[in-house]
């Protein structure tokens, strides 16, 4: 079989522990990352991602003006932000 050749060494990756926190379920201290793995088997949980952040701005004045790329659902945030900051109407009593 031929090897593709690379560009650096290959190495394999390490991956620091965690840091120690209690866990939201059942108070325990969580010191590891099998301690965390047994934890969410043992409660039935899953570990959540970070969300990330859409890239690009809302403002399409502001990024045509900087040459900056717009979020693709910029036009949806921008709908919400006004319907958010347009006063609610009076109420007649």
């Amino acid at each position: 079989m031929e090897q593709p050749e690379r560009d650096g060494v290959c190495m394999p990756h390490i991956q620091s522990d965690i840091e120690d926190y209690r866990s939201p379920i059942d108070g325990g201290v969580i010191t590891s990352r099998s301690q965390q793995r047994y934890d969410l088997e043992k409660n039935d949980c899953v570990l959540q991602e970070p969300r990330r952040k859409p890239r690009g701005y809302i403002n399409p004045r502001f990024a045509a003006k900087h040459g900056l790329p717009l979020r693709e659902d910029w036009q949806e945030v921008q709908a919400t932000n006004d319907a958010k900051a347009r006063p609610a109407p009076p109420k007649d009593d």
